[in-house]
């Protein structure tokens, strides 16, 4: 399992292509034992349905605010709970949190953002480990609108994004068209308890 170093101004990316190899079986527990949700955000004045299933967990207390919505965490599950231990080894970073995302096919995306809320402090360590199909995240600096990085997050890849990375880059899972199959990505993350 060799880390590589994406190049990056302003911030931090590594990668691990092959961070788990088994995971058919990881994939299969997830599906069925998260508690999934369907949320709905509010866009020009109407309440629309999240173009993903997601799930909240982590340890009491760690609730976390994103598109304007505050989340209560979710138990961890016993599959959820050794995935952390495992990136909380690679990484050196004490997580206590995570977003779950299930991308039920190519139509299912994520929008342009960084994952900059308070609770995460000012340098945040992002983890985020890929299962199922792969799929492309496109990286665009907040200043430098000519530097954009792609990566393509294949099954069992581990991608960190750590230090300044999230003031200074925003981040996305697009659309695409392929025929593709499902994907669960679990974003690892520490919530600053007051």
């Amino acid at each position: 399992m060799a880390r590589q170093d994406i190049p990056l101004r302003d911030g931090t990316l590594w990668l691990w292509e092959d961070f788990l190899t088994d995971t058919a079986a990881v994939l299969a527990t997830l599906t069925a034992e998260v508690p999934w949700q369907q949320q709905h955000v509010r866009m020009f004045g109407r309440k629309i349905p999240m173009p993903r299933l997601t799930c909240w967990m982590g340890d009491p207390g760690c609730s976390y605010t994103y598109s304007g919505v505050r989340h209560a965490p979710t138990p961890w599950t016993p599959a959820v709970a050794e995935l952390r231990q495992q990136v909380i080894a690679a990484t050196g970073t004490p997580l206590n949190s995570v977003l779950l995302n299930r991308y039920r096919s190519g139509r299912d995306a994520m929008g342009w953002h960084a994952d900059d809320e308070p609770e995460l402090g000012p340098e945040p360590t992002i983890a985020s480990l890929s299962l199922g199909a792969a799929r492309r995240l496109d990286l665009a600096h907040r200043t430098h609108a000519d530097e954009r990085i792609r990566v393509v997050l294949s099954d069992g890849s581990l991608l960190v994004m750590a230090g300044t990375t999230q003031a200074h880059w925003k981040h996305r899972i697009p659309r695409t068209s392929r025929a593709i199959g499902e994907r669960i990505n679990l974003t690892f993350r520490r919530i600053h308890v007051p």
